[in-house]
């Protein structure tokens, strides 16, 4: 079974922009590739036709994957996020203790992740370790290269 996620508005038609364009550009391509493949000849020796075989195989994976995270996935009201501590969808102000560099992120469900964007996973370390964390709170987090510590400086929605 699994897990529900919640995702913005943003996030949810993001996911089923991908899905359409999976369903009906990528997969008809594919289709035409094996097709076209299967016309030259000899399948047992045919390089092309496996090539695309496998692509064909790898894409109604990702189709399945994406229909799966669709099918369990919430859209949050973020008009009713509590901002008194951090929740998914919270824009979080933090601090470094330790070079006093600060960062803000919104937390998101993983398809969601963009850091350039300055979305952040919840299932990612920080997101763990900033969940339920309250202004002033100093989060102590496990990280590949340690403990970090981070300040919460403010706690928003979008």
């Amino acid at each position: 079974m699994s897990e529900i996620s919640y995702y913005s508005v943003e996030g949810m038609k993001k996911l089923k922009s991908e899905l359409e364009h999976l369903e009906h550009v990528e997969r008809p391509r594919v289709s035409n590739a094996i097709s076209e493949a299967r016309d030259k000849g000899d399948l047992s020796e045919n390089a092309e036709y496996h090539a695309a075989k496998e692509e064909q195989s790898l894409l109604e994976l990702k189709i399945a994957k994406l229909k799966e995270v669709i099918s369990n996935a919430r859209i949050l009201d973020e008009s009713l996020l509590d901002t008194s501590k951090v929740l998914i969808h919270s824009i979080v102000k933090i601090k470094n203790v330790a070079n006093k560099m600060e960062f803000t992120y919104t937390l998101v469900a993983d398809s969601e992740t963009n850091i350039k964007e300055g979305k952040l996973s919840v299932n990612s370390p920080i997101g763990k370790g900033l969940l339920g964390k309250k202004v002033g709170d100093i989060a102590e987090i496990q990280v590949p290269s340690g403990i970090m510590k981070f300040e919460i400086l403010d706690i928003s929605r979008a």
